[in-house]
């Protein structure tokens, strides 16, 4: 293992019935909220008739930012650096997924600086204050409910980065299964493929001496497995939402990367594709997490081969390493498309024609991947067999 250490702030506050903590909780921090919801779901479902009983409760003065895209954009999120600026907010409610959460996070960090937001997400200019901030969740995915991590989109550029800071923790997440009943079999699907890719990102790694690291990411994945078929058939099954909304969350709350830093290439690469084609990151995940794994195979044949065994329980005997590596890699795309996942780009009606652009946009930054460094080339590579 590498020296590290371990820091998140988060109040975790999860299970059946816990949405009154709201009123608790948030007095802490002032009156003045913006209330942050994405495209009407949580109106539909009733939640926000709950959300909103909860702040009157406490004398709240609430304001409100509708509209956050699944790919939340840099314009919505000026939006509520705005409206915290003109109406001196004192507390951001994120009510949603992944993409409400990081447009609130960067709204948070916006507020409580001078210039362009955009600065922040390119790292031009450091975080050096921001609004608190807390979360309902209602989609088990990205893990945004207990980390500091965002992405954000520039449509206007066709660029997408994650970005993130120690000051853009949540200061408390509200995470009740039963807000995650109404979510469509197509969102859970893509959300089991994104916790599972987040896995997959700290899985592989150049660090020695991660025994006990290694078990809690395959335990994690060969969990989210287990239960994935079983829910994506039952959708308001509550110990299934209970267990993949908590998997979730632990994927990416940092608990699985102590002692290493994950590789991170993919979603790079799929932050590409959806920057350009606007396609949920979860499906481009699914098409492009395996033809990376090919693609770096022989960077640590024994590392994939520990995967193929020990979560896709691949069979070894009278087989290579490499073998054994590669049918665990067909085993997990077999998984995703059992789910219902994608497998192709086509799937989304995307050939070859921005290739080139893609590739461009993933390599703005130079080359990327830690597990092994991808140039320009290598990206071609691995969206042309995704096609």
């Amino acid at each position: 293992m590498e020296q590290f250490t371990f820091y998140n702030p988060t109040k975790l506050i999860f299970g059946k019935d816990t949405l009154s903590h709201l009123q608790t909780e948030i007095p802490t921090y002032g009156k003045k909220v913006l209330v942050v919801y994405g495209g009407g779901s949580i109106k539909r479902s009733g939640l926000y008739d709950k959300v909103m009983k909860e702040l009157q409760e406490i004398n709240a003065e609430v304001h409100e930012l509708g509209g956050v895209e699944p790919n939340p954009r840099l314009t919505t999120a000026q939006k509520g650096i705005e409206i915290c600026k003109a109406e001196g907010i004192d507390f951001l409610l994120a009510v949603g997924g992944g993409s409400v959460i990081d447009c609130t996070k960067l709204i948070s960090a916006g507020s409580k600086y001078d210039g362009d937001a955009w600065n922040l997400v390119l790292r031009k200019a450091e975080v050096k204050e921001a609004l608190p901030f807390g979360t309902v969740l209602t989609l088990a995915a990205t893990g945004s409910e207990m980390n500091s991590g965002s992405v954000i989109t520039n449509w206007e550029t066709n660029e997408k980065y994650g970005w993130g800071s120690p000051l853009t923790f949540p200061k408390f997440s509200i995470l009740d299964p039963t807000n995650t009943f109404t979510v469509p079999q197509n969102q859970t699907i893509y959300g089991i493929v994104d916790m599972m890719s987040h896995v997959f990102e700290q899985y592989f790694h150049n660090v020695t001496n991660t025994p006990l690291q290694d078990r809690l990411c395959e335990g994690t994945l060969r969990t989210v497995m287990e239960v994935a078929p079983k829910l994506v058939n039952d959708l308001e099954n509550y110990e299934y939402r209970e267990t993949i909304l908590y998997s979730g969350t632990i994927a990416l709350n940092g608990m699985l990367q102590m002692g290493y830093r994950g590789d991170w290439a993919t979603h790079n690469i799929e932050h590409a594709v959806s920057a350009v084609y606007d396609i949920p990151h979860g499906g481009g995940l699914a098409i492009l997490f395996p033809n990376w794994m090919k693609h770096t195979l022989d960077t640590n044949v024994a590392r994939f081969k520990q995967l193929a065994v020990r979560v896709f329980d691949v069979n070894p005997d009278g087989k290579s390493d490499r073998e054994v590596a590669l049918e665990g890699i067909e085993k997990l795309r077999s998984f995703w498309n059992s789910i219902g996942a994608p497998s192709r780009l086509a799937d989304y009606d995307i050939d070859d024609e921005k290739l080139e652009l893609m590739a461009d946009k993933a390599m703005a930054r130079g080359e990327y991947g830690n597990f092994q460094k991808l140039n320009r080339e290598d990206t071609l590579a691995i969206y042309r067999a995704s096609l």
